[in-house]
């Protein structure tokens, strides 16, 4: 059967931009736990057909990224504290790993491209910026682990972080943070001096400390 050449591609596009800036909004926090979306109206949002919203949905779905209930409302999900326990595992499991593969490329570069995302925290940190606080803080942790050169491991992360950015925004409003986050140096210290056992256990305290503050 021939393709039809008009249609598919920008169709395809468009499903692509709405899945990806919403997945963006919501990794990065800007869409807080339990919020409602429609499918007309993300097509507002973004300037769609109700069909690139329904396809970017379905993907979010099944991602996880938003929950479908029986009645059809679709919406970010409100974790249990047995699910935070159970993302808090899967960070513990995935990062430490990736980390320990990235220190033998943690070249002087990088360990100055990570002092200086910090800066940038620090930043977000001081304008009580909560999406920026958790742009900055995955781009921290995303811009060590590409080094490990293992893409199937970190696209597993970056679903756990993707079902986790509303809850992370409430963790973020909890906290109150007025400093940068002390395991980030412990990371950064471990990087200079080659110590995996110390990686391991600066990014395992910094990726479930918090987390765990939620479950309580």
């Amino acid at each position: 059967m021939l393709l039809n050449s008009s249609k598919p591609e920008p169709t395809g596009a468009a499903n692509d931009m709405v899945y990806r800036r919403l997945r963006t909004q919501i990794m990065h926090g800007e869409i807080l736990p339990g919020s409602a979306k429609t499918l007309r109206g993300i097509g507002k949002e973004f300037g769609v057909s109700m069909t690139p919203a329904r396809e970017a949905m379905r993907r979010l779905v099944a991602e996880g990224a938003f929950t479908l209930s029986s009645s059809g409302r679709i919406s970010t999900p409100e974790l249990s504290n047995d699910r935070i326990e159970e993302l808090a595992a899967l960070r513990a499991l995935l990062e430490p790993e990736l980390a320990a593969r990235a220190l033998p490329r943690a070249h002087f570069a990088l360990i100055d491209r990570l002092q200086s995302i910090n800066g940038n925290i620090g930043q977000a940190i001081a304008r009580q910026d909560p999406v920026g606080y958790i742009r900055t803080n995955l781009e921290f942790h995303r811009t060590l682990y590409l080094r490990a050169q293992a893409p199937a491991m970190l696209a597993m992360a970056e679903t756990v972080w993707l079902q986790m950015g509303p809850t992370m925004r409430s963790l973020y409003e909890k906290l109150r943070r007025s400093e940068l986050p002390q395991h980030h140096r412990l990371i950064v210290a471990a990087l200079k001096a080659g110590d995996e056992p110390g990686l391991r256990l600066a990014v395992r305290a910094d990726v479930t400390q918090g987390l765990r503050m939620l479950a309580q």
